[in-house]
């Protein structure tokens, strides 16, 4: 029987599937569809430390093999996500939760962090500091290695979880920004979040987007988010899960090749909400196509 077990900083997963933030709400929504416990984990909804209402709509513009995304972080506040969102998901959901983290200050992201460390259903903390879809924070911290590196820093002394730092890829050169974080303490990098795109209405002559611009995701990105989880893997030492444009097992399988340990699916999840479950159930036949007896032994083949 195939090994789809990996151990993503010091915890195991049953498989390496998780679901990417933003894309599967807080995990209950999901669980009236099917057993969502059947996932390695997933990544819940991007929290700040206040409430957000988000951005202005319209917020989607569809591409051609993918989509913009412009929604801006709306949720709750952390204070709501621990006191009514956590409580929904214990009801359906027995494993560890990665919470997804933003803010729009240092102080923000260790309010945030803090607050959450006390939750024993979160696992890990997925530093979010690369959203192209928020204006003065979120991407404007890890567009520069010392920034990055400043955030990790102060996150990690406020917190006993493992820390992963979310990275853009709207940079020059990301793997030295990972590196910075690895240096600073980081427990894992992730990466990558979406490009950022543009799309126009040649009726109106105006950006489709009310914010203009926003995150490009889906299957178009996929060969990019290969190559740069590729440069980080061999640049750092710690474990990367990667993310862009996965849609497939043989997708999740190419992603750990080139130096993954776990792999999230976004923009998919948008098109098909079965989407995690298909993967998961078609991992083992797909392992077994390509003479692959354990997930682990694959990790960074590549690298």
């Amino acid at each position: 029987m195939a090994d789809t077990k990996v151990t993503l900083c010091g915890i195991e997963l049953d498989n390496p599937i998780i679901p990417a933030s933003g894309t599967f709400g807080f995990g209950y929504e999901f669980a009236e569809l099917y057993d969502i416990n059947i996932l390695g984990t997933f990544s819940f909804k991007g929290t700040t430390l206040e409430p957000r209402f988000g951005n202005p709509t319209p917020r989607i513009a569809e591409c051609t093999a993918g989509m913009i995304n412009s929604v801006g972080l709306q949720n709750p506040g952390v204070q709501k996500v621990i006191s009514e969102e956590l409580p929904k998901l214990s009801k359906c959901f027995n494993k560890k939760v990665m919470a997804n983290i933003s803010g729009f200050s240092l102080d923000e992201y260790v309010s945030t962090a803090k607050l959450l460390d006390k939750c024993d259903q979160v696992g890990w903390l997925e530093v979010n500091i690369s959203c192209p879809n928020v204006h003065g924070g979120g991407m404007s911290f890890g567009t520069s290695a010392s920034s990055a590196a400043e955030v990790t820093r102060a996150v990690k002394k406020v917190t006993q979880k493992p820390v992963i730092i979310k990275l853009s890829p709207n940079v020059t050169d990301i793997a030295s920004i990972a590196s910075a974080c690895e240096g600073e303490g980081a427990d894992g990098i992730s990466l990558i979040n979406t490009l950022l795109g543009m799309r126009i209405n040649l009726k109106t002559k105006k950006p489709v987007i009310a914010n203009r611009k926003g995150g490009f995701s889906g299957a178009a990105i996929f060969p990019v988010a290969v190559r740069m989880v590729n440069d980080v893997a061999s640049k750092v030492k710690i474990p990367v899960v990667g993310m862009g444009g996965v849609s497939s097992a043989e997708d999740v399988i190419e992603m750990m090749m080139a130096g993954a340990t776990a792999v999230e699916v976004g923009a998919a999840n948008l098109i098909n909400p079965f989407a995690c479950r298909d993967i998961i159930n078609d991992l083992e036949p797909t392992m077994a196509k390509y003479k692959i007896n354990s997930l682990k032994e694959i990790i960074g083949v590549c690298v």
